[in-house]
């Protein structure tokens, strides 16, 4: 089969100088406006990765990757993971200010309400291979909750789009959980609104009919750490795929969806089962100084995954936070299990190797929220789903931001064009072969 030929030109570097606005956010590097470039001086900007484009402006997250700072509407992670809690969160990503009581006990119960899916809905999920990988499942029915949810579908409606943002924060931990039972062979288990967030997931998880389950507080409260650490992380793959998404006016569920799918990139949401995996291919505790040596060896593939961040460089706020959460986690479940020893191991010798330490490679959320999950006894094809749950809010807050924007715009990337020039068509019986 005829493979696409590649481009082999290379574009032509000139200098152009201009004189661009400047402007000023409330905190951050300042940013350039180069929305006319085009219309007044026949240039694009060329920035693979958008690494210094900002696509939008946003009052949602902000990241100081030199500081290691992470806030979400203004107040540290560190204050909102040790006292607050992932609906409280929730909240405050949606609507900019922390709710009072009241505020906050209506919400909860607006979620609660809201937590079953439709019964047809469960009939989706039969309609998938035992086998499929659970993100494949969640991008299915994420989407599909359009076909059943007609009445908040107006996304130029501001009471629609409340509303589906509370539907898809509320039935997210209900699918995951059904996506998970449905791959293990077990019966789906209703919400129980009478738990919490993090307790109700669980509890969807990991209960059967036919024995009681009680809700380990430990356990909930690392899950509502989880969620509420990776709950939004600004404008990353995943969210600018739903704002992208969501510029086309798409519905929703569909831009989720779209986000969902995003995330599933090894990229992006699969990090923590990379930690997994490495925590496997080393074997056993013996094994750490070997692989040591490898990843120190310039020459040599092998990465230390769940250590250092691409935004964070020097340390990763949530992970100081995760790393708590963590041992709080092994020493009350009391798991016996070597990759989780191995993991530890690999922990202390990085926060003491000079290598490391001078490399400010330190363990991320990635390499303890792993470590969590899979002492809960979540499978690793899971964590990716409960990355997504996490994500929601965030997607559903910076969708929500983007379509009250007064100017907003489908959005529209540029390229700089490589391929090959105007050519006239040559019929199939002229063409030589090659």
């Amino acid at each position: 089969m005829a493979t696409a030929k590649k481009s082999t030109s290379k574009p032509k570097k000139k200098t152009l100088k201009l004189e661009l606005d400047r402007y000023s956010g409330n905190v951050g590097p300042d940013v350039v406006d180069v929305q006319a470039l085009y219309k007044n001086h026949g240039v694009f900007t060329y920035d693979p990765g958008f690494m210094s484009t900002a696509s939008c402006q946003s009052a949602i997250t902000y990241i100081d990757g030199d500081k290691g700072e992470l806030m979400y509407r203004g107040y540290p992670i560190e204050q909102l993971a040790q006292q607050s809690s992932y609906l409280e969160c929730c909240y405050l990503l949606l609507f900019g200010e922390l709710p009072t009581t009241d505020q906050l006990i209506e919400f909860e119960d607006t979620i609660r309400n809201h937590t079953l899916v439709h019964e047809q809905l469960m009939t989706f999920y039969h309609g998938f291979r035992r086998d499929a990988h659970p993100m494949a499942i969640l991008c299915g029915v994420v989407g599909a909750l359009s076909s059943f949810y007609h009445d908040s579908l107006d996304v130029n409606d501001p009471e629609h789009r409340q509303l589906s943002g509370y539907r898809i924060i509320a039935k997210m931990p209900t699918l995951v959980a059904m996506a998970y039972k449905y791959s293990i062979g077990q019966a789906f288990v209703y919400p129980d609104n009478g738990l919490t967030y993090s307790g109700n997931f669980l509890k969807m998880m990991f209960a059967v009919p036919a024995e009681p389950y009680e809700v380990n507080p430990v356990v909930e409260k690392a899950m509502d750490r989880i969620f509420i650490l990776h709950a939004d992380h600004e404008q990353n793959a995943s969210t600018s795929t739903v704002r992208l998404a969501g510029s086309s006016g798409a519905n929703p569920f569909a831009c989720i969806a779209a986000g969902v799918a995003s995330l599933w990139g090894p990229a992006h949401g699969g990090a923590n089962e990379a930690v997994l995996d490495m925590l496997a291919e080393i074997g056993s505790v013996e094994n750490i100084p070997d692989y040591i040596e490898k990843v120190k060896d310039k020459l040599n593939p092998t990465r230390l995954m769940g250590f250092g961040h691409r935004v964070y460089k020097n340390f990763d706020p949530r992970a100081t936070i995760m790393r708590e959460t963590c041992h709080e986690v092994l020493s009350e479940l009391g798991v016996n299990d070597p990759m989780l020893d191995i993991a530890m191991e690999l922990e202390r010798i990085a926060l003491e190797d000079d290598y490391f330490v001078s490399r400010k490679l330190y363990p991320n959320v990635d390499f303890y929220s792993g470590i969590i999950l899979r002492a809960i006894g979540i499978p690793t094809n899971m964590f990716t789903c409960i990355f997504a749950l996490s994500r929601t809010v965030g997607w559903i807050s910076h969708w929500i931001e983007m379509l009250g924007e007064e100017q907003q715009k489908i959005g529209r990337p540029r390229q700089l064009y490589t391929g090959a020039k105007h050519r006239d068509f040559v019929p199939l019986s002229e063409r030589k072969k090659k």
